[in-house]
């Protein structure tokens, strides 16, 4: 079906109205730039303005795991987290409402919050790593079965999965597979045994915006409960946020030392996951760290 023009305008209000409980008048509509999966416009209407997300995928229950995430993460009261307005299907795709949050530039103030406001997600913790539900990185299934032992969290939820479709689909070779098993018994001697954090679970730059008023704002999160060293090291995986960020993190709640050497060890994870989503670019790194360690 063409999305554009009318039937774009009557996508949204359809949306609108199966998420308000009336009838709304979409006025205009601004395409933004979305990922390799979701489409997403900014939607003025006749009762506000609105952020729209919606997709063809398959995994119909992708927006509100998201939601969940999302208000999972507002409850910790520590940032600016987008109002969750509804979800649900139309016209065969899903779709997710969301309040829309006018951008404003990143400042020394807002790299400050957002390192402190880290910190006190980061505060919040549960008995068992993982989550009660499962949800996804990326497009990709991300298992969050519950799980006593933090190291056999990482190794059996995170990286064994993955490593398992990358091998399947021949990205990955059976001897950096195997080398997996052997970083395996080696966790407890590398990583920190630090109790379960709420992580955002996607923290890099494209999933954190500064709000008009300067206040920074997490979005498209995956999050589960796991070590909290794992958010800060995926910061670090496309060039690193600002310093003042980290220093303000530290300051609020300081990290165990050697924290940059462990830095690639919790980034096997988002690598094979960008093995799996975008091929055998990314195998390299992957082979680099197991050769590390």
């Amino acid at each position: 079906m063409n999305f554009w023009g009318d039937e774009q305008f009557s996508f949204f209000e359809s949306i609108l109205y199966q998420t308000l409980g009336q009838s709304v008048e979409v006025i205009e509509a601004q395409f933004l730039s979305g990922g390799d999966i979701n489409m997403s416009a900014q939607v003025f209407s006749s009762e506000g303005v609105f952020f729209i997300k919606w997709n063809h995928a398959d995994q119909s229950d992708m927006f509100e795991v998201e939601a969940r995430g999302l208000d999972l993460l507002r409850q910790t009261d520590a940032l600016s987290i987008p109002q969750v307005i509804g979800f649900g299907r139309e016209m065969d795709k899903a779709y997710l409402v969301l309040e829309y949050i006018d951008p404003g530039p990143a400042t020394n103030a807002s790299w400050d919050a957002l390192g402190h406001s880290l910190a006190v997600i980061h505060s919040h913790t549960q008995p068992k790593f993982g989550l009660h539900f499962d949800n996804y990185i990326g497009s990709l299934p991300q298992t969050n079965t519950l799980t006593a032992n933090g190291f056999d969290f990482f190794f059996e939820q995170r990286l064994l999965p993955q490593a398992g479709m990358a091998l399947y689909r021949e990205l990955l070779s059976k001897k950096s597979y195997d080398a997996l098993f052997r970083l395996r018994e080696r966790l407890p001697d590398l990583l920190p045994a630090d109790r379960p954090a709420l992580l955002h679970g996607d923290l890099w730059s494209g999933n954190v915006m500064v709000s008009e008023a300067g206040q920074p704002v997490l979005i498209d999160p995956a999050v589960y409960y796991g070590f909290r060293e794992a958010d800060l090291a995926f910061t670090k995986l496309f060039g690193g946020f600002d310093q003042r960020f980290y220093d303000a993190y530290h300051e609020a709640f300081p990290l165990e030392d050697g924290f940059e050497d462990r830095v690639a060890i919790y980034n096997l994870y988002p690598l094979l996951v960008h093995v799996n989503l975008f091929g055998s670019g990314y195998v390299s790194g992957v082979e680099r760290i197991l050769k590390q360690f």
